[in-house]
């Protein structure tokens, strides 16, 4: 283990208060935090840490899905950055490309204008192993918004 050396600075209350609310959140000794925040900073280049673009999210996994993450990850080589950001990125987009047609369809946008495309967009979703098939779509009857109306 690398040697160690303590580091003390004065700062703002109201940033000491930021500072030890967030430790305390993610469970770490103010060490391990600053630690942390520091390695994020450098491994960053010094950037996106004084504009706010970036942000931390920590979480704690059972010890069986921590091995498992890091034996992938020894394998894919991927950092475990890399591989949590992928991971919650396609997760978005797969969500966000699911609710699309529903949002547009009940703030009354184009697709009720050109129901042809809503009705082969649903066709592509429904053909998805796990949401149904093709055939399954058009046999459904039409979806209705809050108000009773056809979607």
């Amino acid at each position: 283990m690398e040697n160690r050396k303590n580091l003390c600075a004065m700062i703002p209350e109201s940033l000491h208060t930021q500072v030890r609310t967030e430790q305390e959140q993610m469970e770490l000794t103010l060490s391990q935090y600053m630690e942390m925040v520091l390695k994020q900073h450098f491994e960053n280049g010094g950037k996106n840490m004084a504009n706010g673009t970036t942000r931390t999210l920590a979480f704690q996994v059972p010890e069986e899905l921590f091995e498992r993450v890091k034996a992938h990850l020894k394998v894919t080589g991927l950092s475990q950055k890399e591989f949590v950001i992928g991971l919650i990125e396609k997760a978005l987009q797969e969500a966000e490309a699911g609710t699309q047609p529903e949002k547009e369809a009940a703030q009354g946008t184009e697709a009720q204008a050109q129901p042809e495309k809503r009705t082969a967009q649903g066709a592509e979703a429904k053909a998805q192993p796990e949401q149904g098939t093709a055939g399954q779509a058009e046999a459904e009857p039409p979806q209705e918004d809050a108000q009773g109306e056809p979607a």
